[in-house]
């Protein structure tokens, strides 16, 4: 059964997207831990195809990061999360000869959540694969991506 307040649809474009102080985009993500936190749920990623974890920008029609970043996590991953812990703001680690015009500098604000349900159906599903990895595969996957590996381990999940 699909829970009828969920939209399928992906949002996309940028013409909602909130920005800091200093022009960064604002990007809202989550850290979904197993409930015995053994593990954490990775997607892939959209663009280069590696293990990520689900964020993306918190736009102007959502009162806070932490309810952009549970959007995210149902649009690419397909859960249904609670927020457990705030894990902060974590600045955009990338060298700026990584940076363009469609992946401009950004500030992530991550969340550790509980994965309540995994659905069958998700906005994304035809382009990304959801995964549950221990600590040392995710972090392995991650190892190119600083702000993100800041993130995993700024949670509880266990290594």
């Amino acid at each position: 059964m699909i829970d009828q307040s969920r939209s399928m649809e992906s949002r996309v474009g940028r013409k909602n997207q909130r920005y800091g102080s200093k022009g960064e985009r604002l990007v809202a993500g989550v850290v979904p831990l197993s409930a015995d936190k053994t593990r954490v749920l990775m997607i892939q990623s959209a663009g280069r195809g590696g293990w990520v974890l689900p964020k993306g920008g918190w736009e102007t029609d959502e009162a806070s990061a932490s309810q952009a970043a549970c959007r995210e996590a149902w649009e690419e991953a397909g859960v249904i999360c609670t927020v457990q812990r705030d894990l902060g703001m974590i600045p955009d680690m990338r060298p700026s000869n990584l940076l363009t015009a469609t992946a401009p500098k950004a500030s992530y604000h991550f969340f550790e959540v509980a994965v309540e349900r995994e659905e069958e159906q998700w906005p994304e599903m035809h382009k990304r694969k959801r995964q549950w990895v221990p600590y040392a595969q995710a972090a392995a996957s991650l190892a190119s991506r600083p702000e993100l590996l800041e993130a995993l381990n700024r949670s509880s999940l266990r290594r």
